[in-house]
């Protein structure tokens, strides 16, 4: 029995290997109309990969950035929405929503489950010095406990005092980059620069976290005091201001919101059966919000992707049956010396699973390249999705095999006398 099993195991591999060389060489021979199949499956393969590439690593970044804050890290805000209301034209029950203020975010420090609650904003303006200026990009108003929260630390100089954060002082951390790009080879610390049309003094020099997430166009310029950023900026107070809350080691999520919320209906003198005005924002919710829309983005781009794979199969399917047309005298010569329809089937679907395995191969390593010029200009450290390449592979080699049954069956059925006579 042993033996049987090893000769049918024997044939099959040694024709599979002679039908791979029999798919190559009619590549050869058809190098267009092959690289034409091709390109269809390129197109899906190289558009998901890369897709997957940028949402992994975006993904990851986003959770290594909750790992800096703690998972139980929360947020206070006036209203979450995950779009930006229009400040000019809001909601009458957000109008009715009174604006956080430092007065509750003190309230919420002294809280016994709180180790640190803070009032911070952004606002968006350039940073300027001596000419130089950078595009308008986020401003950031905190205090110096802004690195237990962002993570990162100070390259050089060092944050605000307590006297400046209370008087909201004109002075400014700002980013390394920011500080190579304005300042050159100048020591920034005690320079002057502008951040909008304000002026504040360069104390700080701060470097980011490595797996802080900051999307394109969202970097974070500068750190000043919050009041600075609220006495001088006309700050949007329904989108921009916030109050992040760290509980202490050992406190749960639950129980630090718990209080939270207690100790902010007390402070806005809400009866029991009045709904909250304000909202919390958990790093659950965060991620959750974030995998939603990424969700959504990634979805789009697999129906697209498919569609491109779809037209690659029907490609697929019309050369092949021009190819068992143009080889039909072959056949059936093969047929005369003693093939089977098997191996008639089985050569015709090995040349179709070639064609679209090897879009498949070439769709990866473009959507893997791409992904990482993409990853790379985001600041994203982003791992190759190796789970993924495998269904990749698979999927690609599945429609040659898929769409390539119809002519490798139409091969096989042929009668070897009539395939002899065509011409």
């Amino acid at each position: 029995m042993r033996t049987d099993l090893a000769g049918v195991w024997r044939r099959f591999s040694d024709a599979f290997r002679e039908n791979v060389a029999v798919a190559f060489d009619s590549l050869r021979v058809s190098k267009t109309r092959s690289a034409l199949t091709i390109l269809g499956v390129v197109i899906g393969v190289s558009t998901v990969m890369a897709m997957a590439s940028i949402v992994q690593g975006i993904q990851q970044q986003i959770v290594d950035t909750i790992k800096i804050a703690g998972p139980t890290t929360f947020y206070v805000m006036k209203v979450f929405s995950q779009t930006p209301l229009n400040p000019q034209d809001l909601p009458q029950w957000v109008r009715d929503r009174p604006d956080l203020s430092v007065r509750e975010a003190e309230r919420i420090r002294e809280l016994p489950d709180v180790a640190y609650a803070g009032m911070w904003g952004q606002y968006l303006a350039r940073v300027e010095y001596a000419g130089e200026r950078t595009q308008p990009q986020v401003i950031m108003g905190a205090d110096a406990h802004y690195p237990e929260i962002q993570g990162g630390a100070l390259a050089a100089g060092r944050w605000f005092t307590q006297a400046e954060e209370t008087n909201g002082a004109a002075v400014a951390v700002i980013d390394v980059d920011v500080a190579t790009r304005l300042f050159g080879s100048i020591d920034p610390l005690g320079k002057w620069i502008h951040i909008g049309t304000r002026p504040a003094r360069v104390i700080g020099i701060y470097q980011p976290a490595a797996n802080i997430f900051s999307p394109p166009g969202q970097q974070i310029m500068a750190i000043v005091p919050y009041l600075m950023l609220d006495h001088q900026f006309t700050l949007d107070k329904t989108n921009m201001v916030f109050i992040p809350v760290k509980p202490r080691p050992g406190v749960t999520l639950d129980d630090a919101e718990g209080q939270v919320i207690v100790a902010m209906r007390q402070a806005r003198g809400l009866r029991p059966s009045q709904h909250n005005t304000f909202d919390l924002l958990s790093q659950d919710q965060i991620l959750d919000v974030f995998n939603k829309l990424t969700g959504v983005f990634f979805l789009v781009m697999i129906v697209l992707s498919g569609v491109a794979l779809l037209v690659g199969g029907i490609g697929v399917m019309a050369v092949m049956m021009i190819s068992v047309t143009e080889r039909t005298h072959e056949i059936g010569l093969r047929k005369a010396v003693g093939a089977t329809r098997g191996d008639i089937l089985q050569q015709f679907l090995v040349e179709a699973a070639t064609l679209t395995g090897i879009g498949g191969l070439i769709g990866i390593a473009i959507g893997l390249a791409l992904g990482r010029v993409v990853t790379v200009a985001m600041h994203i450290n982003a791992a190759a999705p190796v789970d993924l390449t495998l269904v990749a592979v698979s999927v690609s080699v599945g429609i040659g095999l898929v769409f390539g049954v119809v002519p490798a069956q139409r091969a096989a059925r042929l009668d070897p006398v009539d395939a002899l006579r065509y011409e």
